[in-house]
C-alpha cells in the first residue's frame, strides 16, 4: 500500500493485487489491534543496530526514507501518533484499523486500482525482466514494473503464506526457508503451563547451557499453557533458537533481581514473624501473585501449602529463597509460523539492489518486506521496514516514468 501510493503519487498509473477479499488484514492485527507503527530511535545507525545481519545493506533505503519520515508521513496525512514503553510508536488513536485507512485514503487520493481476491499464480519474465503476473483464474496483467510485497510466512491465516518466496524461487532467485523468529517458546515442565496467564513484570531470565548462562534479560514475561511469552521472550526467541539447535537449554527465572539473596531472606524471614500462626498458602500471596503462590508451594523441595509457618525450619526459608531467586525449567523449543510475530526466510539480500529495491537479476522486480530475508526484533521493526522498502520503491519507479507518460499512460506498475 505504501508502494502504490507513492507511486501513483508520483505521477505512475498503478494496480493493487490484493490476495484477500480485503486489504490489511495482518496491518490490522499489528500490536495486538493497536499497531506499532515504528520504533522511535531517530538516529539511523542505532536504529539498524537491531538488524545486525542486515544493517549494512539497509543504510542506503533508509536515509530516503526514516524514522522521522515516517512520523511526518503519518501525521502529515492526519494520523497523530504517540510514543510508549521502549520507544514503540502508535496511532494517538490506538487503532491498527485507523493506520490502514489512512493508507487507503492515500492510494485513493491518487487513483491506485485495486483489485481483491486477486491470487497470483505467477511472474513471467523475459531477456531479464519481468513482463506480467497472472492470477488463478487465468487473467494476466502486463506492466512496466512489478512490486512484490507479499509478506512472508508468518501468521499464514492473513495470507501470508510465503508466495512470494516460489515466485521467486522459479525466477531463479535464492531464497532462504522461512523460520519463525519472534515467537513463543515451549517448556517441558508442567508446572509453568500451570501458570498460565500469570504475568511477571520485573523480573530477570537466564537462559543457560552446559551450566553457564548465555542470555540474560529483565523485563516481563507471560506464562502460557505451552510454556512462555511476552515482548521479553518474543526477542529472545532467535538467540535461543539457536542454543537449542547445539543442546539443552535451561531457562531460570529470578523474581526479585533488585533484591539480593541475603536482602530476600530477611524480607521473608520478617514477613514469618508477623504471621507465625498462619498456613503458609495465606501468608506467601502477601510476597507473590496468589496464583504463582500456589503453584510455587507445589514444586520440589519447597513446604506444603497446608504447612503452618511456625513449623517452617531456617532451611526450608532459606530453600523457598533459592528458588525464588532461581525458578528452573527446560526450554523444548518454539511454537510454529502460524503463532510466530516475525519469520525470517526470503530472497538472499546479495540479490537485492538496495538504492531502489530491486532485484539485481530483474531490474524492473521490486523486493519489499518480509519478502527479504531480514531478522529483526518486534516493537515497530516491522513496519518500519515496510514503509521504507515500500516509499523507496515507489519513489523509484515514480522517477523512471517519463514527463510525458504520467498518469495518462497505459502502463501500469
Amino acid at each position: 500500500m505504501m508502494c502504490a501510493g507513492r507511486a501513483a503519487e508520483m505521477g505512475a498509473r498503478v494496480l493493487l493485487l490484493e490476495k484477500n477479499k480485503n486489504l490489511g488484514e495482518k496491518l490490522k492485527m499489528t500490536g495486538g489491534g493497536r499497531c506499532n507503527i515504528t520504533n522511535a530511535i531517530l538516529d539511523n545507525r542505532a536504529f539498524l543496530a537491531n538488524f545486525p545481519q542486515s544493517k549494512d545493506f539497509l543504510f542506503s533505503p533508509f536515509s530516503k526514507f526514516s524514522v522521522k519520515d515516517t512520523f511526518d508521513f503519518f501525521e502529515s496525512h492526519n494520523l497523530p501518533l504517540v510514543t510508549e514503553a521502549r520507544n514503540r510508536v502508535f496511532p494517538l488513536s490506538q487503532k491498527a484499523e485507523d493506520v490502514f485507512i489512512t493508507l487507503e485514503k492515500y492510494m485513493h487520493k491518487y487513483n491506485v486500482t485495486i483489485i481483491r481476491d486477486a491470487r497470483v499464480s505467477g511472474i513471467t519474465e523475459k531477456k531479464g525482466h519481468v513482463v506480467s503476473v497472472q492470477t488463478k483464474d487465468k487473467k494476466e496483467y502486463f506492466a512496466s514494473n512489478i512490486a512484490l510485497a507479499t509478506g512472508g510466512a508468518s501468521a499464514p491465516s492473513t495470507g501470508s503464506t510465503g508466495d512470494g518466496f516460489k515466485f521467486l524461487e522459479k525466477l531463479g532467485h535464492t531464497v532462504k526457508s522461512a523460520n519463525p523468529n519472534v515467537v513463543p517458546l515451549t517448556v517441558k515442565e508442567k508446572w509453568v503451563h500451570a501458570l498460565s496467564g500469570t504475568a511477571l513484570t520485573f523480573m530477570t531470565i537466564r537462559f543457560k547451557q552446559g551450566g553457564k548462562t548465555k542470555l540474560k534479560k529483565t523485563g516481563k514475561i507471560l506464562f502460557t499453557h505451552f510454556g512462555l511469552s511476552g515482548p521479553l521472550i518474543l526477542n529472545s526467541s532467535y538467540e535461543v533458537k539457536k542454543l537449542l539447535n547445539t543442546g539443552e537449554v535451561i531457562a531460570s527465572v529470578d523474581m526479585f533481581p533488585d533484591t539480593e539473596e541475603n536482602e530476600l531472606d530477611r524480607r521473608v524471614w520478617r514477613l514469618f514473624e508477623q504471621n507465625k500462626n498462619k498456613k503458609i498458602k495465606n501468608v506467601l500471596p502477601e510476597l507473590l501473585q496468589k496464583n504463582l503462590a500456589e503453584v510455587f508451594l507445589q514444586l520440589p523441595g519447597i513446604v506444603g501449602p497446608e504447612t503452618e509457618v511456625n513449623e517452617i525450619t531456617k532451611e526450608q526459608r532459606k530453600a523457598m529463597v533459592k528458588q525464588m531467586k532461581d525458578m528452573s525449567f527446560t526450554i523444548t523449543g518454539t511454537l510454529g509460523l502460524d503463532k510466530a510475530i516475525i519469520a525470517d526466510g526470503g530472497v538472499i539480500l546479495e540479490e537485492v539492489n538496495f538504492k531502489n529495491m530491486t532485484s539485481k537479476l530483474f531490474p524492473n522486480l521490486y523486493l519489499l518486506g518480509d519478502v527479504l530475508n531480514i531478522n529483526r526484533p518486534s516493537g515497530g521493526f516491522s513496519l518500519q521496514l515496510c514503509w521504507t522498502t515500500g516509499w523507496v520503491a515507489g519513489s523509484d519507479v515514480g522517477e523512471k516514468i517519463p514527463v510525458s507518460q504520467k498518469r495518462d499512460s497505459k502502463d501500469a506498475v
